[in-house]
């Protein structure tokens, strides 16, 4: 099932179910993928879907890091319901161990030696971890390896 059919179920039920915060939360995302799919003037591929997921996720965390950091805690409980949503339709992430894996994989196929083969690192990494990991994670992981 298509994220977009998906979407529209989980809309019919938000509806019947009388569930605002899932019923607003699930349109955001349906127009986000809507407005994606007129930019790029064809249907959305899964990889592409996923990307818009991922986006509206990576917003609502950062929602929720400006809201705690301004002591806004009754933002900060609305914005974790909110996450709690988007996240049904992104991929299960990958723990650190997986990353720390995949990016050690990453340092020896490109014969990464220091902190100077950084870009080279995060290019092979990337790809292959697209909307499975946050890019900050990534980032820290990479940095660590290169530093030993």
């Amino acid at each position: 099932m298509s994220l977009e059919t998906q979407l529209t179920e989980d809309l019919k039920t938000a509806m019947k179910a009388h569930d605002k915060l899932t019923l607003s939360v699930v349109r955001m995302i349906k127009a986000a993928v809507m407005n994606e799919k007129v930019k790029q003037g064809h249907d959305l591929t899964p990889e592409e879907e996923l990307s818009v997921v991922s986006r509206e996720l990576k917003q609502r965390k950062e929602s929720m890091a400006e809201f705690a950091k301004g002591n806004r805690d009754d933002l900060v409980a609305g914005v974790k319901a909110e996450i709690a949503i988007v996240e049904k339709y992104a991929p299960k992430q990958l723990s650190d161990d997986e990353i720390t894996k995949i990016v050690a994989d990453s340092i020896a196929k490109v014969g990464a030696t220091n902190m100077g083969d950084f870009g080279k690192v995060m290019g092979a990494v990337m790809p292959q971890v697209k909307g499975k990991a946050d890019g900050n994670q990534v980032n820290q992981a990479v940095k660590a390896q290169l530093n030993k």
